[in-house]
């Protein structure tokens, strides 16, 4: 097995100005058997550091304990909790009428939606579940001098272990379970159990579902017509063919998370944002990173920027000679694209038209629920697995992701899947959403210590070929957008490039989550965005007050970015040869995208 030498390559500024490796110092042999116990726990936790674990907890119940009026206070709550819900109870029982339930489920929470709840003895059971819930919410709520991501972390492990014995989760306490069996006479639960032992079965094989029919890569998903004009060890180029009679001049560069495949941006045909593009006049070109083995682990961030973004914007000047580029960064794709145009601007490459964000961040002092996963013990855990084999693994990146809504992500789908017997319906976002791919250990380790960890990007000490960079040097129009419902990126920590940056920029909140907020196009039911422009220079506007001078809009944020990006453009004229002489390799959507 290929080991990863996890040691940060990204160089940190010292007061002096000098630049040091995080690192540098040779570790000792001895220090392997650590690591390599280090990452059989890890395999054992998920990536979870037990000692991130024991510390919370440890930090919670000291200062609780030294408290005594935050006691008195959580000792009233339950009792309150108590008496509400012993009086719903009794109402329920000896006088046979259903008041008002005490508590309610919270917002995003449908697990108690179907009527059947509210009947008993099921509402006991719900009430008193989400009672105890409620107890658990205030007493993990902050203690003065506990350290808030002790207390969110306290606050989020609760959360998990309520969640795994809700009421809900039961064939004997959950009356949709109870009333699918007495109907289908069991056959619910045989088709569950099947379902079970194929899941099973290949979460230990860990084979790579075969889309369903339908669903085929090339040619339901990712079908836009293109060629792939430029491919290295890390990335294809795509570019798309034209569907207009003109296009404009300046060509768009998408620049996708290679933590998923590309597709997510050319799903279905009614829902990909590039055949959109295409059909409103554009040039469009694409990376298709590759799916990383243990032989790439050292992989850099500095080579997905290098051989990656500025690779393509070379094959794209060559291709398109004389013109600049609309550069478009997705999520992970976007953080990456904001360090490549402040490298540029510092460095005076004057090849970029505009910048535009989606669903990405470059501070992440407000980084949500991932921040979470991540101090000083979580990082080392999570660099000790991927240095045992190469990378870190499409498993542990979903259990990570659904942790943070497992209520619907895990124990939902399960009922739905194991005690309902439903099939998960297939779509093509959920096709993409199990096509998930590698993070080489060695960029991984650098995102998470230099991005996440110690936030470099906006501190002003993350240095890019020895010299620290500034997103304040980019001097280009930027549209910057944001999702309402994003818990990998959230939309007031996305806003905050308008903090950092001083150009012209347009920023849209839009509804929807990580994927569905970017994936709206025309059309789409019950969709709406807020949209404001930022003159260059202005004075900046917190997110709170921002969102209250702005009303939302209902439909598509489509065809504004469309109509945004020609007001940066040249007038249309005749298209682009698809590929320079010679370098049409293959049709889109190339071969990197069906790598597993």
């Amino acid at each position: 097995m290929t080991k990863a030498k996890q040691t940060s390559t990204l160089p940190v500024v010292v007061p002096n100005g000098a630049l040091v490796q995080p690192g540098a110092a040779e570790e000792h042999p001895h220090q392997n058997l650590d690591r390599a116990i280090r990452a059989a726990v890890a395999r054992v936790t998920g990536g979870m550091s037990p000692h991130a674990i024991t510390e919370t907890w440890h930090d919670w119940a000291l200062h609780l304990g030294r408290s005594p009026g935050r006691q008195l206070e959580l000792a009233e709550r339950a009792q309150t909790n108590l008496s509400q819900l012993a009086a719903y109870t009794m109402g329920a029982w000896s006088r046979g009428t259903i008041g008002d339930p005490p508590f309610a489920p919270k917002a995003h929470d449908h697990r108690f939606a179907n009527p059947a709840w509210d009947n008993p003895p099921f509402n006991l059971w719900k009430q008193g579940f989400l009672a105890v819930q409620d107890w658990w919410d205030h007493a993990t709520d902050d203690i003065r001098g506990l350290h808030k991501q002790d207390a969110d972390r306290a606050k989020f492990q609760v959360r998990q272990m309520l969640d795994l014995v809700s009421p809900s989760n039961f064939p004997l306490t959950n009356p949709e379970i109870l009333n699918a069996t007495f109907r289908q006479r069991g056959q619910n639960l045989i088709e569950g159990g099947s379902h079970f032992f194929q899941d099973f079965v290949q979460t230990l094989t860990q084979e790579h579902k075969p889309a369903p029919e339908g669903y085929q890569i090339g040619t339901d998903l990712a079908c836009t017509p293109g060629k792939v004009v430029f491919r290295n060890d890390l990335f294809e180029l795509i570019q798309y063919a034209p569907q207009t009679e003109v296009t404009h001049p300046e060509p768009v560069l998408f620049i996708p998370a290679w933590i998923m495949k590309y597709y997510i941006l050319d799903l279905s045909p009614h829902n990909s944002m590039v055949s959109y593009l295409v059909g409103q006049g554009f040039t469009v070109f694409m990376i298709s990173w590759c799916n990383p083995t243990a032989d790439q682990a050292e992989l850099s961030l500095e080579d997905y920027r290098k051989r990656g973004v500025m690779a393509a914007l070379d094959t794209i000047n060559a291709i398109v000679p004389g013109q600049k580029v609309h550069a478009n960064g997705y999520c992970l794709g976007g953080t990456l694209l904001a360090i490549a145009a402040a490298t540029m601007a510092r460095d005076r490459d004057d090849r970029l038209a505009t910048v535009t964000l989606m669903a990405a961040q470059v501070d992440f002092a407000e980084a949500g629920e991932l921040l979470l996963f991540v101090d000083e013990s979580q990082v080392a855990f999570v660099e000790d697995m991927m240095w045992d084999q190469g990378y870190l693994d499409r498993p542990q990146m979903t259990r990570t992701f659904a942790s943070i809504r497992a209520e619907d992500l895990i124990y939902t789908r399960a009922v739905n899947r194991y005690f309902l017997g439903k099939d998960d319906l297939p779509s093509d976002i959920m096709v993409w959403n199990g096509d998930t791919t590698r993070m080489p250990a060695r960029m991984h380790s650098e995102y998470l210590r230099g991005l996440f960890l110690e936030n470099r990007l906006t501190a002003g000490r993350f240095a890019v070929e020895g010299r620290v960079i500034a997103l304040k040097d980019i001097n280009l129009p930027m549209f910057v957008i944001a999702t309402e419902k994003d818990h990998i990126a959230p939309w007031r920590s996305v806003y905050k490039t308008k903090l950092f940056t001083d150009c012209d920029l347009t920023f849209v909140l839009t509804s929807g989550g990580h994927n569905g907020g970017i994936i709206s196009e025309p059309g789409h039911q019950r969709r709406r965005f807020r949209i404001a422009h930022r003159p260059e220079g202005a004075h900046y506007v917190g997110p709170d007050r921002w969102l209250v001078q702005h009303d939302p809009e209902p439909g598509s944020w489509w065809p504004q970015y469309s109509a945004w990006l020609a007001e940066q453009s040249s007038p249309p004229d005749t298209p682009p040869a698809v590929g320079a002489s010679g370098t049409r390799l293959s049709d889109a959507p190339g071969s990197y995208v069906h790598q597993t």
